[in-house]
């Protein structure tokens, strides 16, 4: 999502072109059918979210398809809702579908940590594009040991360490002497954020939290307490570490209320639908998230837009990059669960914005971080990266 976002056209190039060389030596063998899996919240509240990412994959599998004619990828569909009760429901009959010898999400940090303990028992390696939450490769951390994904968890994104001080110096950047209020919607990925955001803060010369550990459920509907918080507290910016659909009624409120505090959220609200459903009272919310496919390399996604019919949304990149490596091993001849996760923990290679995706030894990438999106005229536009 920096300097290295050049490099995207060249690599995608290069990675058709080994494709399709693979292909000019097999083209009369015999179909070789594959089968990849999707989780993440595909109806729901989040679903802009899972189908997002859903099609980022898709359209990963049909480049590899168009440059592999003797190959096959069939990919199921797994929507947990972003809930991890539903996650903890669905997540069994994956773990025991043998077909599937690798999965790209879960999309959230909940629903990660509920399908854990089944995606371990089958040996179902997975790679998010977008959770967050650092326990899940931090042994120490965890507040549980079922926390911790490894053997078979990895990720393409940055963890919430380094998102919690980005949110909390874009939040605040050209304000004097900001009141800041933080709250968190009892998520496995919120709380965890809002500690972060909140330890940074306390490091910001100048900026004070006249808000702490408030938490309301993710199935409010009324904010006004919270609300009355903020104003008798003399918030002047407000910072929210749920999801976007939640954000988006309490944002409403909020204005509704007549504050003009600032509002900024983390990547559970960095969503175009964000903007959609706050609509007016939504404009200049400040939002940490990704790199769209689009900052990367505007060709790249007018090429989606032709093969999908629609344009790419949040943590596209991601989620091209994660079903990129499954099917580089595909191609590779890993073709069971046991070789696709040795595949993985070696893979060495660079991903559509120049980052290098290569794991260590708890599944994160090294490189990695999080930009600045500003809401303009119903729009997330990216102000760059957050350092």
């Amino acid at each position: 999502m920096n300097k290295k976002i050049k490099a995207s056209a060249a690599i995608v190039a290069a990675f058709a072109l080994s494709l399709g060389a693979f292909a000019a030596t097999s083209a009369s063998a015999a179909t070789k059918t594959y089968t990849l899996a999707y989780q993440g919240p595909l109806s729901g509240g989040e679903a802009s979210t899972g189908i997002d990412e859903q099609n980022g994959v898709k359209y990963a599998i049909k480049v590899f398809e168009a440059a592999n004619p003797g190959y096959k990828i069939n990919l199921v569909s797994v929507d947990d809702e972003g809930d991890p009760a539903v996650a903890s429901k669905v997540a069994p009959g994956v773990g025991t579908n043998r077909k599937i010898i690798g999965l790209v999400g879960p999309a959230y940090s909940g629903a990660t940590i509920a399908s854990l303990p089944y995606y371990k028992a089958g040996n179902l390696t997975v790679i998010s594009p977008s959770a967050t939450r650092v326990s899940l490769t931090d042994p120490k951390s965890a507040t549980v040991k079922s926390d911790y994904g490894r053997p078979i968890f990895h990720r393409v994104v940055a963890t919430d360490d380094k998102q919690g001080p980005a949110l909390a110096k874009f939040a605040i950047k050209g304000l004097t002497a900001p009141k800041v209020f933080v709250f968190d919607d009892q998520s496995s990925y919120a709380v965890p954020l809002r500690g972060y955001v909140e330890a940074a803060l306390k490091k910001i010369v100048g900026a004070s939290i006249v808000g702490s550990g408030d938490s309301v459920p993710n199935t409010t509907t009324d904010f006004s307490p919270t609300i009355a918080k903020i104003k008798t507290a003399g918030a002047t910016v407000v910072i929210y570490t749920g999801y976007y659909s939640q954000a988006a009624v309490f944002i409403k409120q909020l204005r509704d209320s007549g504050s003009t505090a600032v509002f900024a959220g983390g990547d559970g609200v960095f969503n175009q639908e964000f903007a959609k459903l706050a609509g007016k009272s939504g404009e200049n919310a400040r939002l940490t998230g990704v790199a769209g496919l689009s900052d990367v390399d505007p060709k790249l996604e007018a090429d989606f837009k032709a093969k999908m019919g629609v344009s790419s949304g949040v943590y596209a990149v991601e989620s091209i990059d994660a079903a990129n490596i499954f099917l580089s091993g595909i191609l590779n001849g890993k073709t069971t669960r046991a070789a696709i996760n040795k595949w993985v923990k070696s893979y060495s290679g660079k991903g559509l914005g120049g980052t290098s995706l290569k794991f260590n030894q708890h599944g994160d990438i090294s490189e990695g971080g999080f930009a600045g999106f500003l809401v303009t005229g119903g729009k997330l536009v990216n102000q760059g990266a957050v350092v």
